[in-house]
This record gives structure tokens, C-alpha cells and sequence, in this order.
């Protein structure tokens, strides 16, 4: 038994651990999924939404702490219990999510490791399992310093932790798993390769035969039936490929220009996922080094979900000389975790990407 509560005191320790780490790198985008979590189409707690960042800041640091604190040993009551309550919270989460198909990715392990809803319960389903285990067999957990060294550890855990997560968010994350990473390039995300796997669908047509209703499964040819067609059901059973980038347009009256922006050899973007929520006082800095961008020959536009009246306001307030266009919130918020931030492109290359704090760290080469 012994044996058993070691082993897996090391495993749910180390992957708190990195899970914790992976979204303390990038704890703007687990606000974001908090976010779709707390909206009506979800959970319906509107009323949580402000707190968002605040919340995954807090619950990420937690998350290192108590796995510091496991694998320390120290404090183990209070350790496991809060192990516990913290994966309850999280199976209910993966299971709603899973079993109404309402978050296709619950965030877990950030943009690194991509679970679908279901492997997340299961994965939830596995750590209470566990955690139970250690509760029953909490005698056999022993510290492994001295409580002074201990408390050392975990004081030096959550300095450090919060002295990274205020980088993180005060700059752009460490370490940049998603698709618009520098040196990825824009066109070739959105590719999808002749031989990828189709998406496969069932369809469940309902007819009314001599007044009982009668229903053909099919996998997409319509059945033939004597009987008066009422509806028909479709379900995906298999997913078909989805390139990286698949949500990404620049969009002028409804017309998209996204393949004309990225066949541009020298384009600075200006990303501002909501105008109404961007820091107001950036747009000085904006202002100064979009002109340099435009006196160097740069092709400078804004892209925004903001509607056009907002759009117009700030470049009349600015004074800037660039248009903005309409580009999916969701994919806007992908591409660079600050509002706003900028990026710099050669034919749909990122070749830099900056938080609005680091504007002077721009080189237009």
C-alpha cells in the first residue's frame, strides 16, 4: 500500500504541477476559457465574468502550490483536501462540458496539449480516483524536510509563480503554443492537405408512414420511403481535419481580404480584440510607431471585432493613419494575448510580435 500512495503521490503532484505551469505561461487565454465557461451559453454566471483573470491567476497558482505541497508532503490534510475539492470542481466542469457539448477544450494544460472533452473527464475521473486513494492512505505520507525547509519551499513556489504570471501578463507568454507563433505563417495555418480525413456525419430522417412515424438512419443519401417527410436529425460521428487556422479573415463590408493582407511583403497589424476594453493609453504609442512603420514603407492596418463606429472614434481621436477591419473576437484573442498588441508580417510570416508595453522593442528591419 505503501508503495502505491508513493507512486501516485508523485503522479498527481507532478502533473498539478504542470498543468499549473502550463497555463501560469499563458493565464490571459485560461481567463478566456473561465470567460466561455461563466457565459450563458454555458454556465450562466455572468456575474463572474469581471473576475475572470483574477480567478485564473489565482487558481493556477493553487494548482503549482498544491502540488508542491504533496510532493513535499507538508501540510497533507489541508493539502489533500483542497486536492479534492479543486478536482470535483474541474470533473464537473469537464463532465458538463462534455456530455452538453458546450467547451471543446477545457483549457487543462492550456494551448499545449489539446483534450478533447471527454479525455478531460476521463482524465478528472482518473485524479479523483487518486486523490481519494491518498486520502484513505494519508498515513503513509510522510514529509520529506523539515517544516522549515518545507515552508521555505512553498513560500519561494508562490513568490516565484507570481513573479512569472506578472510578466506573462504585463508581456506575452513565455512560450507560444498556438498557431500564430513567430515564424509561423498565416496562409499555410489555414491549409487543408488533399488527403486529410473528411468529416463523416449520420443522418436520422423521420417520415410519417400511414400516421406512425418511422425513422432512416443513412450516412447522407436520401432513403426512399412511401410515407410524408417530417425532419431530419445530423450527427457528426467522426471529426474531419481542422488546419491549426481556421477562423481567421480580415473582413471589409462583408468581403473577406485576408489573402490580399497576407501576400503583402511588409504589413504591421494592429490587433485589438475589443477597442472598448483595450488599454486607452497605448494608442499614443500605437500613434508613433505605426507612422515610423508607414514612413519606412510598411502597409499598416487595425483589425478589430469593435464595431465601426468605435473604430472611427479612436482613429479620429489618435490620429491614426490606418483603417481597421473586422476579424473574429475569438481568433483575435488567439493571435496575440494583449489588447491591443502588434505584429509584424512578410507575406503572412509573423516575423514579430509584441504587447503593447514592448512597442519600443519593435524594429521594422
Amino acid at each position: 500500500m505503501k508503495i502505491v500512495i508513493t507512486l501516485s503521490r508523485i503522479f498527481v503532484g507532478v502533473l498539478f504541477i504542470l498543468s499549473g505551469l502550463i497555463k501560469l505561461n499563458d493565464p490571459v487565454g485560461f481567463s478566456f476559457k473561465l470567460e466561455e465557461y461563466f457565459s450563458p451559453a454555458v454556465l450562466d454566471l455572468p456575474f463572474f465574468t469581471p473576475y475572470a483573470l483574477a480567478m485564473a491567476i489565482f487558481l493556477v497558482i493553487l494548482e503549482v502550490v498544491l502540488g508542491v505541497l504533496l510532493l513535499l508532503g507538508y501540510q497533507k490534510r489541508i493539502t489533500l483536501w483542497s486536492l479534492l475539492g479543486m478536482i470535483v470542481f474541474f470533473t464537473f466542469l469537464t463532465f458538463y462540458s462534455a456530455y452538453f457539448n458546450k467547451v471543446t477544450d477545457c483549457g487543462c494544460f492550456g494551448d499545449a496539449i489539446k483534450l478533447t472533452p471527454w479525455e478531460s473527464f476521463s482524465k478528472d475521473v482518473v485524479l479523483l480516483f487518486l486523490i481519494l486513494l491518498l486520502l484513505y492512505g494519508q498515513k503513509h505520507i510522510v514529509p520529506i524536510f523539515s517544516t522549515r525547509i518545507s515552508l521555505a519551499v512553498v513560500l519561494a513556489s508562490i513568490i516565484a509563480c507570481s513573479l512569472f504570471v506578472n510578466q506573462v501578463i504585463n508581456h506575452l507568454p513565455a512560450l507560444d503554443f498556438r498557431p500564430y507563433k513567430i515564424g509561423a505563417n498565416i496562409p499555410d495555418g489555414m491549409v487543408v492537405p488533399p488527403d486529410a480525413p473528411k468529416a463523416i456525419f449520420e443522418y436520422a430522417w423521420t417520415f410519417d408512414v400511414n400516421g406512425t412515424e418511422k425513422t432512416i438512419v443513412t450516412n447522407g443519401e436520401y432513403p426512399t420511403v412511401d410515407g410524408e417527410f417530417i425532419g431530419v436529425e445530423t450527427k457528426e460521428i467522426q471529426k474531419g481535419y481542422e488546419p491549426p487556422i481556421h477562423d481567421f479573415t480580415i473582413e471589409e463590408d462583408g468581403e473577406d481580404r485576408a489573402a490580399e493582407f497576407m501576400a503583402v511583403p511588409r504589413l504591421v497589424m494592429v490587433v485589438a480584440y475589443d477597442l472598448a476594453k483595450s488599454d486607452v493609453g497605448a494608442f499614443d504609442s500605437i500613434k508613433e510607431i505605426t507612422d515610423r512603420a508607414l514612413d519606412k514603407g510598411y502597409k499598416v492596418i487595425g483589425v478589430s471585432a469593435s464595431n465601426e463606429a468605435l473604430s472611427k472614434r479612436y482613429i479620429d481621436e489618435f490620429q491614426l493613419n490606418f483603417q481597421f477591419y473586422f476579424t473574429d473576437e475569438t481568433a483575435l484573442k488567439t493571435i496575440i494575448r494583449s489588447n491591443p498588441g502588434v505584429l509584424v508580417l512578410e507575406k503572412g510570416t509573423i516575423r514579430e510580435k509584441v504587447h503593447f508595453n514592448d512597442l519600443d522593442e519593435l524594429t521594422f528591419n
